[in-house]
């Protein structure tokens, strides 16, 4: 950051992350929707803040306004990445496995139902305009089964049911959902490739992407869900050993055994980006083999503090910030297709929802306790986006699909945390806290969350 520019830049977004959560909560507004609007107002599709600042600062001070913009934009959304492998190791580290067994059941519907009903609404949405294209309905059946844990996990988090069952059962089907949507696209992927005959065509560090499609043929499928399930089975097993030993020799320098742990956590989602793994499936799997280290007398409770304070009091608001930075609102003016984006959207809330409920009323909860977890699945982000992207590049979705994708994005991420939030307040929802918390297991900090985001 040699550039005053840099300083004065960050300054100012770290004042908007402090001050505009502080200032909307007063109206209810929760602190994660307050960080996706200040990214909306300030990037490019709303008031622009950046340019503008940078081209200011740039007369002031000298240097280019082009430069210090675009690097700036390029730093917040690392930052951004960042913060979401911090806020999917926290959610890891959180899981409490007592808790994941008493869930066996409600995470078993949960995962299955909102997985499968979203996937086939998508697939008949898509078959509805291009019935030949067989790799479209699968993209487009797995952009509706994926879930969006970078807003369930902290409006679990911010509503404090983090150490309840029904908190528990949403957050681990959430995760679940997300590796088998992530295996769907990566085998429609695979069969567009094989079509167009391409290597690498996705980018990305997967080593599946540089081989030649033809090498697997119809096997790849099942070798790619067994790549997986070694890889998780692998990264659990690794972490944890290691995490134990680390602990035990590093246990009287707590910021040497927080670097470790980190880089511990880097290193496996870099190993599952290799072979075509999401950084937010990597980083909860880290966080999950580190959790009974965490609840256990392992690891001491400073740790988590201190990843807590680096995630929620800096990285992880830039997660926020930078989605609704790229937040492209051009595509609410272009609408050339106004029915393919209206099958989307409602073909992706009404299968969420219904699915969510259905899924806690087999196993025994209450319809406001459904239709709550219904909601919670809703919202696509990110890797929604991202996956969306990837089809774009490869000519799977046109310019209308992708439209409606983005649209879809804006429409089921700002009301979702209100509209839960209004649900529990209305029919007075009470989840009861399932686990106690004591001096060596990881501290509940939800009522904390308001003043974090």
């Amino acid at each position: 950051m040699s550039s005053p520019i840099f300083l004065i830049l960050f300054i100012i977004f770290i004042a908007l992350i402090t001050f505009v959560p502080l200032a909307l909560r007063r109206l209810g507004i929760p602190g994660v929707i307050a960080l996706l609007v200040v990214g909306m107002v300030v990037g490019p599709s709303g008031c622009n803040l950046v340019h503008y600042l940078a081209e200011w600062l740039a007369d002031w001070l000298g240097g280019s306004s082009e430069f210090a913009e675009q690097n700036f934009t390029i730093l917040i959304d690392e930052l951004g990445s960042l913060g979401l492998v911090f806020l999917m190791a926290l959610a890891g580290m959180e899981a409490d496995f007592k808790l994941i067994r008493s869930a066996r059941k409600p995470v078993a519907a949960l995962s299955i139902l909102t997985f499968a009903l979203p996937a086939i609404a998508g697939y008949l949405v898509y078959d509805f305009f291009r019935p030949y294209d067989f790799a479209g309905k699968l993209l487009y059946a797995s952009l509706f089964a994926s879930h969006s844990v970078g807003i369930v996990f902290p409006v679990i988090r911010e509503l404090g049911l983090s150490k309840t069952r029904f908190g528990a059962a949403v957050l681990i089907s959430t995760v679940i959902t997300d590796i088998a949507s992530i295996i769907l696209l990566a085998v429609a992927v695979q069969i567009r490739r094989m079509q167009l005959g391409t290597i690498g065509v996705n980018g990305g560090l997967s080593i599946f992407n540089a081989l030649d499609p033809k090498l697997f043929g119809n096997w790849f499928t099942p070798i790619f869900l067994l790549t997986v399930i070694l890889f998780i089975g692998i990264s659990i097993y690794l972490v944890n050993k290691i995490g134990k030993r680390m602990v035990k020799r590093l246990e009287s320098n707590i910021d040497l055994l927080v670097t470790f742990l980190l880089l511990t956590i880097l290193v496996t989602v870099l190993a599952g980006e290799c072979i075509g793994i999401n950084l937010i499936v990597g980083a909860f799997i880290a966080g999950l083999a580190l959790s009974p280290l965490m609840h256990k007398e392992g690891i001491p409770v400073a740790v988590f503090y201190k990843f807590e304070g680096i995630g929620y009091g800096l990285l992880i608001p830039f997660l926020f910030i930078s989605i609704g930075m790229d937040t492209d609102f051009s595509a609410f003016v272009s609408i050339s297709n106004l029915q393919i984006i209206l099958l989307t959207v409602i073909g992706l809330i009404s299968s969420k929802i219904f699915s969510g409920w259905l899924s806690l009323r087999l196993t025994g909860f209450r319809n406001a306790e459904g239709i709550c977890a219904g909601f919670m699945t809703v919202p696509q982000l990110s890797a929604t986006l991202a996956a969306a992207a990837i089809g774009k590049r490869l000519e799977m979705l046109d310019n209308n699909f992708f439209n409606a994708i983005i649209i879809l994005s804006i429409v089921t991420t700002l009301p979702i945390p209100l509209i839960v939030r209004g649900i529990i307040h209305h029919y007075d929802l009470k989840f009861e806290q399932e686990t106690k918390v004591d001096a060596y297991q990881v501290p509940n900090a939800t009522e904390d969350a308001d003043e974090i985001l």
